[in-house]
């Protein structure tokens, strides 16, 4: 049967980049320049605010007194939930060694990086859980210093919740800057911090170039576009399950997609008719996102059968991966390319996006076909590392100094030449080249 597009998206994710990427750039340039008063510049112009950069110990207690008691355990809950899941995830991870040949050792080595710059959005959303996620995992990898930075609102300063699941979530520093010059200051170590390691967490398109342009001098878990999420939905699915979920992602902003794959076109028909309902029911700023976002982005994908139905999700590679569909065991092992899956109607992705323990920064754009999300292995480098017998030594010598001659590369060779020389003195070795 292929693919038939019920409703098919008339706009792709992009944005200006050429003028995003010449913005970014000049910011980066002059705060790397300027150093600490360059980046309270650019606070005081983007963020309009000139309180204090790095919160105090009495900041954070004043914030977190400010926290509702029930909104509190609810960041515990949460925070818990994510600390657990991570703590599974470096368990996972074993240094290991082995015999390569007789009295030659290697192994492996997990060392997290020294300091992580987590960033978490607080424009317009106040993105509680994203301080949960990025820092926790940071502190259960065991890098030295966290900081958090998040955007401080014109005269009021970071959200207090957000201060609140910062500190719980156990950075070392907390500080109030957003957007570019808060991305500068962690990478570039301003007011007295380390320098990042590594950059992680969601942000605009600025805040996500940045990044990209910072890559390679640090690093970071992924360059993110808009976020976006696909159903797979069969007959037997509540078609208002879908629809709500459907909605519930489109609310993200005006270019984030949500596409729906299934193979009953009554219940496509019912879903696209419910849709616009539910979207008109939202609060005024989350209508106007998801009524874009629907309207430009969205999809309805009817196919044959359910590997059509797998394979159109892979082709996609979507961010967040609902099945509402029968034989989820099939689906767990059929499917391959998603940053997060989501089996059943009795999860759904807005539990992964706050409580449930797995990472809710996850890649964008496709880029699930070849990476995962942000999670403890992200701060870990993997490192390796030898030791030898000098009998251990002498097979590997004798290969390398052919090897590295046959290459042309005469110094690595004469490395191998001179411990076989000092190891096994009067003894007669072929090492020349033998091409081929």
């Amino acid at each position: 049967m292929g693919r038939i597009y019920l409703k098919q998206a008339t706009h792709r994710p992009d944005t200006d980049a050429g003028e995003v990427q010449e913005t970014v750039r000049a910011i980066l340039s002059e705060i790397e320049a300027g150093g600490d008063g360059a980046a309270r510049d650019y606070a005081a112009k983007f963020d309009r605010y000139d309180g204090p950069i790095l919160l105090s110990e009495e900041d954070i207690a004043a914030a977190c007194a400010l926290v509702p008691e029930q909104l509190k355990a609810d960041i515990r809950f949460a925070q818990n939930n994510v600390r657990r899941f991570a703590e599974m995830q470096k368990a996972s991870l074993t240094d290991c060694e082995m015999e390569i040949v007789p009295g030659l050792m290697a192994g492996q080595k997990s060392i997290p990086v020294r300091a992580a710059g987590c960033y978490v959005p607080g424009g317009r959303y106040s993105h509680i859980a994203s301080a949960i996620m990025t820092v926790t995992t940071a502190k259960v990898a065991g890098c030295n210093h966290i900081t958090a930075c998040s955007p401080p609102r014109a005269g009021q300063g970071i959200a207090p919740a957000i201060i609140y699941a910062t500190h719980l979530a156990g950075a070392d520093t907390i500080m109030a800057m957003g957007g570019v010059q808060g991305v500068a200051a962690m990478a570039f170590g301003l007011f007295g911090l380390p320098p990042a390691n590594i950059l992680v967490g969601p942000g605009n398109q600025f805040v996500a170039e940045a990044k990209r342009h910072l890559y390679g001098r640090v690093g970071i878990d992924m360059i993110a576009g808009p976020t976006d999420s696909l159903i797979l939905a069969d007959a037997e699915a509540d078609p208002m399950m879908v629809a709500v979920d459907l909605v519930g992602q489109a609310e993200h902003g005006y270019n984030s997609p949500v596409w729906l794959v299934t193979d009953s076109r009554a219940l496509a028909e019912e879903v696209m008719a419910l849709v616009p309902g539910l979207i008109a029911d939202l609060p005024e700023m989350n209508r106007q996102s998801a009524e874009a976002a629907w309207r430009d982005y969205g999809e309805v994908i009817l196919c044959g059968t359910r590997e059509e139905m797998a394979a159109t999700s892979d082709d996609y590679a979507p961010e967040h991966l609902t099945v509402q569909a029968e034989d989820l065991d099939w689906w767990r092992d059929r499917l391959s390319c998603y940053g997060s899956l989501f089996l059943g109607e009795e999860t759904t992705v807005a539990f992964g996006d706050k409580a449930t323990g797995t990472n809710h920064v996850l890649p964008t754009s496709g880029a699930a076909a070849y990476t995962g999300g942000l999670s403890v292995h992200k701060y870990m480098k993997i490192v390796t590392w030898q030791r030898a017998t000098r009998d251990g030594a002498r097979p590997i010598a004798e290969a390398t100094a052919r090897i590295s001659r046959l290459e042309g590369m005469e110094g690595h060779a004469r490395s191998a030449d001179i411990r076989l020389a000092k190891y096994f003195p009067g003894e007669e070795f072929d090492l020349k080249a033998h091409p081929a």
